[in-house]
């Protein structure tokens, strides 16, 4: 999976979406990474440019975002347009959907335009999927509320096997608000799926009714959770998904289980530093971590995350033309 050739084929699917990494099977993430790592190769320049395929060529992709994540939609609309296709950026705030348009009113207009793909991010687990059934494009869900962010998950595991070679065998900590986050969830499939030790860590309050139903290790106390750990993944409070009562402060909280140098020593000496982003500084990770060019991979997740997306635009186009 860590080679990375010109002759890595382009990905087709078993399924007309990308819903979320639960059920794909191991065969097609494999895939996926490995056409990910041959577009990463082209991004750093190891290959040139001119042997980027423009698979979406003549192909729209529509960006439906109910949610704001600045940095989900730049990466799809970049990795759209490496690849030839056109992009179009639907700004909720100003639609019909802030009059009261429903979502399946918005699917049969859109659908009335024939995008080739569509990008939804929205705050309701399951939107994604019931788009899927009222248009004729293939989606991509880029999050949806507490469910799965999957291309997320992706350029994750593709961040990790460049910079380690593998993931099988790794020891990584999800640590944080697992109880409101869709990357730990897809993360928990797809680094679990590939062989990595995985451990959730946070207070008990932010875990999730259904965590046994996860198969890892848990532990409330950070220290204990990141001890020995080559990769420590920090998640940022959800505070919009939050009742209010679930930390008392997030200066308490920063104290507990935000990551510092101090705290960093529990973990293996040359652990790595991961972030979805966007990051709350002085609540779940101190700046000096973030910032650590030695040991931080933040800015590294988004240089993958064009590489990744890349791979998943792809991989619709070409499944939908057999």
């Amino acid at each position: 999976m860590g080679t990375t050739t010109k002759t890595v084929p382009p990905v087709t699917l078993t399924q007309r979406h990308l819903l979320g990494i639960e059920g794909m099977p191991v065969t097609e993430i494999e895939a996926l990474l490995a056409r990910s790592h041959f577009f990463a190769s082209v991004i750093d320049g190891s290959i040139p440019d001119s042997d980027i395929p423009q698979s979406l060529a003549g192909k729209t992709v529509v960006n439906l975002f109910f949610e704001n994540s600045t940095r989900t939609r730049v990466s799809f609309e970049v990795a759209a347009k490496k690849l030839g296709g056109s992009v179009l950026n639907i700004a909720v705030s100003g639609s019909s959907v802030k009059k009261g348009e429903t979502l399946i009113d918005t699917a049969t207009t859109l659908n009335a335009m024939h995008p080739d793909i569509l990008v939804i991010r929205h705050h309701a687990a399951g939107a994604p999927l019931l788009l899927s059934r009222h248009v004729d494009a293939a989606v991509i869900n880029a999050g949806d509320g507490r469910h799965e962010h999957p291309t997320q998950a992706l350029l994750d595991a593709l961040t990790i096997s460049r910079k380690f070679g593998r993931i099988a065998g790794l020891k990584i900590a999800i640590c944080g608000d697992i109880a409101n986050s869709r990357v730990a969830r897809s993360n928990l499939y797809l680094l679990g799926t590939l062989g990595a030790e995985l451990r959730l860590v946070s207070p008990a309050t932010l875990l999730p009714a259904d965590i046994d139903q996860f198969g890892v290790p848990v532990f409330t106390d950070l220290e204990s959770g990141i001890a020995d750990c080559d990769i420590v993944m920090m998640l940022r409070l959800q505070t919009e998904r939050m009742q209010g009562r679930e930390i008392p402060s997030q200066h308490e909280y920063f104290n507990m289980f935000g990551l510092d140098e101090a705290k960093l020593m529990r973990a293996a000496p040359q652990a790595l530093i991961m972030h979805p982003g966007p990051m709350n500084r002085g609540v779940e990770i101190d700046s000096v971590i973030a910032d650590d060019i030695d040991r931080s991979l933040i800015t590294t997740q988004v240089e993958m995350g064009v590489a990744a997306r890349m791979a998943c635009l792809e991989a619709l186009i070409v499944g939908a033309s057999i």
